[in-house]
């Protein structure tokens, strides 16, 4: 197992290629739910959730179906199927144990299923892990470890930004920028902080 490829798989989708912040996959619940830290909490825990499960079922798709079958054509709609299962999945079990934050998440819920970030975390896993069709060696644990930071930096990314804008909220702020503005002005000044971890080699 490669040390370098573990940290660089970790800290990169964590600061350095924040699928957020650097590579603007996901906007739509960054901007739409981070108004507040709890249901920003909750919405990011979901997307780790839905990533790294369909990393794994992402993975064992191609590995053991798309692949032998000569059926790599078929890998996106198949990968939307698995990660429309697991937001339908995660929505169940979040209007079961708490319909408050259900209703609070609203619209932003199914919409983790068009989700371009969690799309792009399992097309990103099959392209680095998979050379000339076949698995690289560890490349399922590299998946899954991808999936599950990738999630992690898009909850960091939340937590902050939710942060940030209950702060504003209580600021004397002109009418013009207060909002969807002014989160956009936060989120690029957050996306340029994030810049400074590119320098970061391994």
């Amino acid at each position: 197992m490669d040390l370098g490829l573990l940290l660089s798989i970790v800290i990169g989708n964590i600061f350095i290629s924040n699928f957020i912040l650097f590579k603007f996959l996901g906007l739509c619940p960054f901007i739409g739910v981070s108004r507040k830290t709890g249901p920003a909490l909750s919405m990011g825990a979901a997307v780790i959730f839905v990533m790294t499960l369909s990393s794994i079922i992402t993975w064992c798709i191609y590995n053991f179906l798309l692949l032998p079958f000569n059926m790599e054509f078929l890998r996106t709609i198949s990968f939307i199927l698995v990660i429309a299962s697991f937001v339908q999945l995660a929505e169940m079990i979040i209007l079961k144990t708490n319909p408050t934050l259900y209703r609070v998440l609203g619209v932003y819920l199914p919409l983790i299923t068009t989700n371009c970030a969690i799309l792009g975390v399992t097309v990103l896993n099959i392209d680095m892990f998979f050379k000339e069709g076949k698995a690289l060696s560890f490349s399922f644990f590299y998946a899954v470890l991808q999936g599950f930071c990738a999630g992690l930096g898009f909850l960091l990314a939340m937590l902050l930004m939710s942060g940030i804008r209950e702060r504003l909220d209580i600021l004397d702020v002109p009418d013009s920028l207060k909002g969807i503005p002014l989160a956009f002005i936060v989120a690029s000044l957050m996306s340029l902080a994030f810049m400074g971890f590119s320098g970061f080699k391994f």
